[in-house]
């Protein structure tokens, strides 16, 4: 294949270019918000699913201290219907006055232990609501984390890709003026190497692959015409002649 030598020396700036594009999309791809953001939506999730745990367990909570006070209310009312009764003098008989001061003294009993029960769950209760409070203020200040650090990856988002937007302009002005076989045989080596289709002849070394030439090896690339598109033997990448090739 042949190619002017000024469309080779063009082909070094496509492949610049190409290289900054690489260069742009590997960044995009590592910013380090990417990792921020993976902890920040873990935190966030598994704080989330705490707080709706604690959610769960103060409902429960509650309604168990709504029932313990109705139990106690339930063996208060029925005591003061007994103390009534006792009261008004309307039981006669001395065994039925009995059973209703033992009864009387078994709700007595029974109310203090209900309310042991409403107090121990009215502790509780105070400790489940404290644990959604702090689990909820944690969960905020994770949203918060969340947003920042996306706000950072798009900030940074939107820096490459206006720079990946210009890049491409310019790799259009040059690409509109080679040959298209000189292109083509660029990108399929492109694909075949790593994204590096063409390299300079820099003082006797392939720039691709950094091999240094024999003399001899050097004289045959000397002896190649000007226009003559040459290969790296080593590498198979084009091989652009420079006035700083030492050919």
């Amino acid at each position: 294949m042949n190619a002017a030598p000024a469309d080779q020396i063009r082909l070094l700036d496509l492949q610049a270019l190409d290289s900054r594009l690489d260069q742009l999309a590997h960044r995009r791809r590592s910013l380090p918000e990417h990792a921020e953001i993976d902890k920040a939506t873990a935190d966030h999730t598994a704080l989330k699913d705490l707080v709706i745990a604690a959610q769960a367990q103060l409902g429960d909570t509650e309604r168990e201290l709504t029932k313990a006070e109705g139990d106690v209310e339930q063996v208060r009312a029925r005591t003061a219907r007994n103390q009534q009764r006792l009261d008004s003098g309307a039981v006669g008989s001395p065994r039925d006055l009995e059973n209703l001061q033992h009864e009387i003294g078994s709700l007595a009993k029974r109310q203090s232990d209900l309310e042991d029960v409403v107090l121990e769950v009215m502790e509780r209760l105070e400790s489940a609501q404290t644990r959604v409070t702090e689990l909820s203020a944690r969960l905020d200040h994770s949203t918060v984390v969340l947003k920042e650090a996306e706000e950072r990856r798009d900030a940074a988002f939107a820096e490459i890709d206006a720079e990946v937007e210009k890049v491409k302009r310019d790799r259009e002005a040059v690409a509109v003026v080679l040959p298209a076989d000189l292109i083509k045989l660029y990108t399929r080596l492109r694909e075949q190497q790593g994204g590096v289709g063409a390299a300079r002849l820099f003082q006797r070394r392939c720039e691709g692959c950094r091999v240094e030439f024999a003399a001899a090896d050097l004289n045959s690339i000397k002896a190649e015409p000007k226009d003559a598109v040459v290969r790296c033997e080593n590498c198979g990448r084009i091989l652009v002649r420079t006035a700083e090739s030492g050919v």
